[in-house]
């Protein structure tokens, strides 16, 4: 996402971080609700979205009070933390509906949800999004928990077209719907994801790493070459900086050392290569520099939490629970 062809976004520290974040899978789901209405999304295991394309309603997540959202206004929650979405604090929790966005291939266009006729009407895009990365890639784990974009209509016009064309996809039910629907979603999340980066609406994580130039050009270093075995003085001299400086810098801003991020990327590539492409073990840990597949093993295990060979022989997925957790 965000490979822009301008000279500001081949330049920007975020496009290369965020080169490699694609979207694997969609569920989708616009509903036009009349007040008092409510829904209540659980936690789940994907990435969800919402737009407001008419009228205005309030947000709620596990740990924030309600918020009013706009016309115009969308939400991305990156790791599908649980919220609710309501026309105004006093209709929830009823009525309310445990909503569950629909598969591309039910060819689901409305639900309509809510309480009488003259009631105002409220209308959502939304979807549930699989990005093609482990939940604990440091990638994600960057991210917070809600990303909120004001005025995103105004800021990124395309957006009510490109949700429009999502939704004649499914009503005219083509060949290769699914693929379209996905391709759509990408855009739309890398516009979500660079309105939310270029007005500075948070202070850390991905905000934090592009403000800083030298940060920001080692971050884009680190994900243009993840297997690469980094050092922490060549991570310095990316940053023009001496190791120490540049290791108390990189853990002020990233929120942990340099050696920590480097072993966590390249152990989840690792981890994709075992579970997507199904490598056998011994060729991933050649691939990364290891002189032996037990040296490998153990690291993996020190990182990922389970060794190698629990996902080359079960073949679990990329976002799938571990066994075990990591050591710290």
């Amino acid at each position: 996402m965000l490979d822009h062809s301008s000279r500001y976004a081949a330049t920007h520290p975020l496009t290369e971080m965020l080169r490699g974040l694609k979207l694997e899978g969609v569920e989708y789901k616009r509903c036009r609700m009349t007040a008092p209405w409510g829904l209540s999304f659980p936690a789940r295991p994907k990435a969800q979205f919402h737009f407001i394309a008419g009228r205005g309603c309030w947000l709620r997540t596990a740990d924030k009070p309600w918020v009013r959202l706009e016309e115009g206004d969308a939400v991305l929650l990156p790791r599908g933390a649980e919220h609710a979405l309501a026309s105004s604090p006093d209709a929830f929790p009823a009525p309310v509906g445990n909503c569950q966005f629909e598969p591309v291939c039910c060819g689901i266009l409305d639900t309509c949800v809510g309480g009488n006729r003259d009631g105002e009407e409220t209308v959502l895009f939304g979807a549930g999004m699989s990005f093609n990365l482990d939940s604990q890639h440091p990638l994600l784990l960057m991210m917070p928990e809600l990303m909120q974009m004001h005025e995103l209509a105004t800021d990124e016009p395309a957006i009510p077209h490109l949700l429009e064309a999502m939704t004649a996809e499914l009503a005219l039910d083509r060949v290769g719907a699914g693929g379209m629907l996905t391709r759509l979603a990408d855009v739309i999340a890398a516009a979500l994801i660079r309105n939310w980066v270029e007005k500075g609406c948070g202070s850390a994580g991905w905000v934090a790493a592009a403000r800083d130039p030298g940060i920001g050009r080692v971050l884009a270093a680190i994900h243009r070459e993840p297997t690469r075995d980094w050092t922490v003085e060549a991570l310095a001299e990316v940053m023009h900086a001496s190791r120490s400086a540049f290791a108390l810098r990189f853990a002020n801003v990233v929120g942990q050392t340099p050696a920590r991020y480097v072993a966590q990327l390249r152990m989840q590539e690792a981890k994709q290569w075992l579970v997507r492409d199904r490598l056998k073990i011994a060729i991933v840990a050649r691939r990364l520099g290891y002189e032996s597949e037990a040296a490998f093993s153990r690291a993996f295990k020190r990182i990922i939490g389970a060794p190698p060979s629990h996902f080359r022989t079960t073949g679990a997925a990329a976002g799938d629970e571990r066994p075990d957790g990591p050591t710290p």
